[in-house]
């Protein structure tokens, strides 16, 4: 579990509130459930509208995997890929089958089970780059809802202060209420500012992050893949993968 998203939002909203402290305000100042409630409803439901209910099922379920995503180790993966090489020079192609229905990587899975069932290397290549495009898409699709959402609450925000001061300006008779009262309309562009900044484009850009990390591993098994079915030894499979992961992300080399 990484945890960037959680460390960098609560120290984003610590500094905030740190802000409002020493500015002798209250964190109740910005609390109020009025723009609140038209900055976060009226985006999400924008957010809705702007595509299909099954894109926004997708996003929200992904919301889990922005905070708890785990991001694999290419070092892991190589090392992995490495002892599959081993065993199919040793055993035969044919006994991968076995590391097929052990591992719980479907697209890992997919590739021993078709290199054990004797499929064609440029067969297989399509098959596995289709899934990877496939599964972009899909990640990719739940980052650019949350980013669309950061772009229409701004001005959300903007629409709740304007109806605030129309109700403002329906009081000017009453000076002593009209301080408390801009404070308040103000209060709808600050949540609107907030909640794309501190909340929705960080969850799209998170998403973003692990969609890329997520098909640089898939890269690494389908060339690995590609390689064990032409018949690469180990060692020279274990220099080849290694080149395409940048030194600082793998532990040094026997």
């Amino acid at each position: 579990m990484d945890l960037a998203t959680i460390i960098g939002l609560l120290v984003a909203f610590g500094s905030l509130f740190g802000m409002l402290t020493l500015e002798g305000s209250s964190v109740t100042s910005i609390l109020l459930p009025a723009p609140m409630l038209i900055v976060f409803g009226a985006t999400i439901a924008v957010g809705f509208a702007s595509g299909t209910v099954r894109d926004a099922a997708r996003a929200l379920k992904a919301i889990p995997k922005a905070f708890r995503g785990k991001i694999a180790k290419p070092g892991a993966v190589i090392e992995q890929l490495v002892e599959i090489a081993e065993k199919a020079r040793r055993d035969g192609l044919l006994s991968l089958e076995q590391n097929a229905h052990e591992t719980k990587d479907p697209f890992l899975r997919d590739a021993l089970q078709n290199i054990a069932d004797g499929t064609d290397g440029e067969e297989l290549r399509i098959l596995l780059e289709d899934q990877m495009a496939t599964r972009q898409r899909v990640d990719r699709g739940a980052a650019k809802w949350f980013k669309i959402l950061g772009g229409y609450a701004p001005t959300i925000g903007i629409i709740g202060t304007v109806v605030s001061l129309t109700h403002v300006l329906e009081n000017l008779s009453s000076p002593a209420k009209l301080g408390p009262m801009i404070a308040a309309a103000f209060v709808a562009t600050l949540w609107g500012l907030l909640s794309a900044n501190f909340i929705w484009l960080p969850l799209g850009d998170r998403l973003n992050r692990l969609c890329d990390l997520e098909s640089e591993r898939m890269s690494l098994i389908l060339e690995g893949m590609l390689a064990i079915q032409s018949g690469a030894q180990p060692r020279l499979l274990d220099e080849r993968l290694r080149a395409m992961v940048p030194a600082s992300s793998l532990p040094k080399a026997a």
